[in-house]
């Protein structure tokens, strides 16, 4: 059975060097993934930025970093309650599209005797927004891919 087994083994050997030795014969070289999940032409990756950027897009910004991946509002108060506002931080840690590449913090005020004081923020607006962010990256990601 050894012996049966070994030209075996070499006729495949022989067959994967010649279509390896085909490969690299120039022309035929596989294309790149435009789309690949680690897209950092910026500093982080692009998606994750471009659909960061657009979920905060209602708030004016104070800072868009693309190369340390930070983006900050300044306050923003809702028209309809104009009694709260808030202000948001946008962490984009890695270079690739992943849920733990991204990390939100929200600030939030209320108006109380003429002055703006600190209130908490609920964690699920904060993972909302983060949820938001990442559906919108991964849609622009499979836009690229059917481009």
């Amino acid at each position: 059975m050894i012996q049966r087994r070994l030209p075996i083994a070499s006729a495949s050997l022989l067959g994967l060097a010649a279509a390896l030795s085909a490969c690299a014969s120039g022309n035929d070289l596989p294309s790149a993934d435009t789309a690949a999940s680690q897209v950092t032409t910026i500093g982080v990756n692009s998606y994750l930025w471009r659909a960061s950027l657009e979920a905060v897009s209602f708030a004016p910004l104070l800072q868009a970093d693309s190369a340390g991946g930070v983006i900050v509002t300044d306050w923003f108060a809702n028209p309809e309650n104009p009694a709260e506002r808030v202000k948001l931080t946008v962490s984009i840690l890695d270079q690739d599209l992943r849920a733990d590449a991204l990390r939100v913090a929200a600030s939030r005020q209320v108006s109380q005797g003429g002055g703006w004081v600190d209130a908490p923020v609920q964690a699920a607006t904060v993972q909302k927004l983060e949820d938001i962010i990442l559906t919108k990256a991964r849609e622009l990601r499979r836009q690229a891919i059917a481009s």
